[in-house]
């Protein structure tokens, strides 16, 4: 008897810790992507994790980023990305329906399961979260991609995702990577540059947009085409 109202009591605390974790956590991840809707975000998880991978493997490596504002950043880049990236971005809620199910739908039939992560769950994968596959991680990436696409609005979504993505080896953010590659600053890319700085996105550490390949040419023509489709950079309005 005694040892069943210990085990109760034990489950009950167990139980109850459990809750206050996971109220916990939202109150932060919520307090978290508040802050960030309106301070400059400096740094992101995947730059503490390649420096951490670079500490690890005795290989140093220079984190270079700046933050740039909105106003700061090319046009031509902002299409460009969307473009490459995220074609529904100003009207899906952070998870693209559509593009999903092509991609699932494909796999099915033989092809290679592709993913169709929409700007706003990269953004978030990048800022909060760790590289690599795993069902915790995707779902902690659903949770956040729910935040920021319900507390920011579009614009802050782009505005951050331009300043964090991985460019190079060490490079992150559209400042660094304007910078690195054809010695300009954010603001000066023309569509060309950033088309190919699109391009690379997908492959960051292995392709280069300065001394392109064949094939990230190519993918920076079709980035440059679909820049044109979307109707240039008036189609920016509609975030």
């Amino acid at each position: 008897m005694a040892l069943a109202w210990r085990h109760r009591v034990t489950l009950r605390g167990v139980m109850r810790a459990l809750l206050y974790a996971v109220i916990g956590f939202v109150a932060l991840s919520v307090l978290l992507v508040l802050l960030f809707r309106v301070v400059p975000v400096f740094g992101s998880m995947v730059m503490v994790e390649r420096k951490v991978e670079s500490w690890v493997s005795r290989e140093p490596i220079r984190i270079e980023q700046q933050w740039r504002r909105w106003e700061a950043l090319s046009d031509h880049a902002k299409l460009a990305v969307i473009a490459a990236e995220d074609q529904r971005f100003p009207h899906h809620r952070g998870f693209d329906v559509d593009e999903m199910r092509r991609a699932w739908e494909a796999s099915r039939q033989g092809g290679r399961l592709r993913g169709a992560s929409t700007i706003s769950q990269q953004t978030a994968k990048n800022l909060f979260l760790w590289t690599g596959r795993s069902w915790l991680r995707k779902g902690l990436e659903a949770w956040f991609t729910l935040l920021i696409e319900t507390l920011w609005p579009k614009e802050r979504i782009l505005e951050v995702y331009l300043n964090i993505a991985e460019w190079d080896s060490g490079v992150f953010g559209l400042e660094a990577a304007a910078q690195h590659y054809f010695g300009v600053s954010a603001s000066q890319l023309n569509a060309h540059q950033a088309s190919r700085l699109a391009a690379i996105l997908p492959s960051p550490r292995n392709w280069s947009a300065a001394q392109p390949s064949a094939h990230v040419e190519r993918r920076s023509a079709w980035i440059r085409q679909q820049m044109n489709n979307l109707g240039g950079t008036g189609y920016l309005e509609q975030l």
